[in-house]
């Protein structure tokens, strides 16, 4: 995550403005939701999770942003295709974690991660003027 500290803020609702200053606060934001992920099978990293904020706004971030909140084995076969594969990334809605020792696994369990944080209000959270 070395690369987001030179950011001045983790996320900006492009419609509302509202400000989440820290990452930690984003997945705290009990106004948020995850409710998707578009899968990158080229580059892991770059797929896209997809969630809701409360103003119907839907905020896409690379998957690479939250690598760090998985520690476990990340494995190198793709299974995606394959008889044993449930198919859970070619449906960006499915947001089960996946039984398979598959390459793509791991996104999935951060998947779940996300979606067991902790909610509670976002304290340090700004709105910017004039944001579209």
């Amino acid at each position: 995550m070395s690369s987001l500290t030179s950011l001045p803020n983790f996320k900006v609702c492009p419609s509302c403005g509202f400000v989440w200053a820290k990452r930690e606060q984003f997945l705290a934001d009990p106004d948020l939701s995850i409710v998707g992920y578009q899968a990158d099978f080229q580059v892991l990293e770059l797929g896209l999770f997809l969630f809701n904020h409360r103003c119907k706004s839907t905020l896409a971030i690379k998957a690479g942003w939250f690598r760090d909140l998985y520690e476990g084995p990340i494995y190198r076969e793709k299974k995606t295709g394959t008889g044993s594969c449930p198919a859970y990334c070619l449906h960006e809605s499915q947001l089960a974690p996946c039984p398979e020792k598959c390459a793509c696994a791991y996104v999935r369990e951060i998947i779940h991660r996300i979606k067991c944080w902790p909610k509670q209000e976002a304290g340090d959270a700004i709105k910017i003027k004039g944001a579209v």
